[in-house]
């Protein structure tokens, strides 16, 4: 009667889990192996918003740069210029 208890208390997820472990066990290695190594790669691949996130903060750093030396300069190029001399 224990038994009977035991195996009745299992959730839905766990006879699904448990079903599908059977079918796991069906393939032969090589296919795991396979399909192990895809989710693996999938987990470690860089995904878009990653790389557009990074390609966005270069182009932010080189405009705040080129800003920055362009407003240096044509400070200079005013404070330098005077209307008298011509």
């Amino acid at each position: 009667m224990g038994r009977k208890d035991a195996s009745m208390s299992r959730t839905p997820v766990d006879q699904y889990r448990k079903q599908i472990g059977k079918q796991d066990y069906k393939k032969t290695r090589p296919m795991l192996r396979a399909t192990r190594l895809k989710a693996e790669a999938k987990k470690t691949a860089l995904g878009v918003k990653e790389v557009a996130l990074v390609l966005a903060a270069i182009l932010v750093f080189l405009l705040a740069f080129y800003a920055f030396f362009y407003l240096n300069v044509s400070n200079e190029v005013d404070l330098d210029l005077d209307p008298d001399e011509n």
